[in-house]
């Protein structure tokens, strides 16, 4: 179902968050049982103004930089957290690349610690795996609420990494996210979902006598949700 009018994501004046809120090095994420199982207990925490955390820090990013993850997922967001703690208690993209050592450069350190200041109901589908950590990387370069709509619609559009990494530069150059997103032939909003019968029944037949596609319902439905 998709929402084409003009400004139909974002004009109602709620605040969505698009970074992160909770500290830096915090495994809200890799910490929570829900999302991550028994791994959940082996969440390491990084603290940015404590030594010895920070030296944990800069050994991960070390360790994460020469490639020993694997493609893991929840080692990759282990490795963002440790990027970003180390810049926050070094000071400097420059410093932090400095102490962890030549194969973290700032550049590999930017782009991870980015990801790391994504929000919360972003990292939570890198963690999932349904974002793959190198879109996530991709998706962290764009800001505000197209950030947010570029991850749903990378699920939703099921975008390869090569094709979030172009709509994000496209993003960057002032493409609006329809056109950008439309080269791939994702739609903005749209998005497959399950009713029970009565549900359907019900707004099929309400559709029908309004004359009016079924994602218009939806969409008044749920603004409403929201707002209350």
């Amino acid at each position: 179902m998709t929402d084409n009018r003009p400004g139909g994501h974002g004009e109602r004046g709620r605040s969505i968050p698009t970074d992160r809120e909770s500290p830096v090095g915090a495994p809200v994420i890799r910490g929570d049982e829900s999302v991550t199982g028994t791994r959940a207990r082996q969440a390491v925490q990084f603290d940015p103004d404590d030594p010895d955390s920070l030296e944990e820090a800069a050994k991960t990013v070390a360790e994460f930089a020469s490639g020993a993850s694997d493609d893991d997922h929840l080692y990759m967001l282990r490795g963002a957290a440790a990027c970003a703690a180390l810049v926050r208690g070094e000071g400097s993209y420059k410093a932090a690349a400095e102490r962890a050592g030549d194969d973290a450069t700032v550049s590999f350190i930017r782009k991870w610690a980015r990801v790391h200041d994504l929000p919360r109901s972003v990292r939570k589908q890198v963690a999932l795996g349904k974002i793959a950590p190198t879109a996530a990387k991709h998706i962290a370069r764009v800001g505000g609420e197209e950030r947010l709509l570029l991850a749903w619609a990378s699920i939703d559009g099921d975008l390869t990494v090569r094709e979030v990494r172009s709509i994000a530069s496209s993003l960057n150059d002032d493409t609006p996210i329809h056109e950008a997103l439309a080269e791939y032939d994702a739609r903005l909003g749209e998005l497959e979902l399950t009713l029970s019968p009565p549900t359907y029944r019900d707004l099929r037949r309400r559709a029908s006598i309004e004359d009016v596609e079924p994602g218009e319902i939806v969409t008044e439905a749920l603004e409403t949700y929201f707002e209350d």
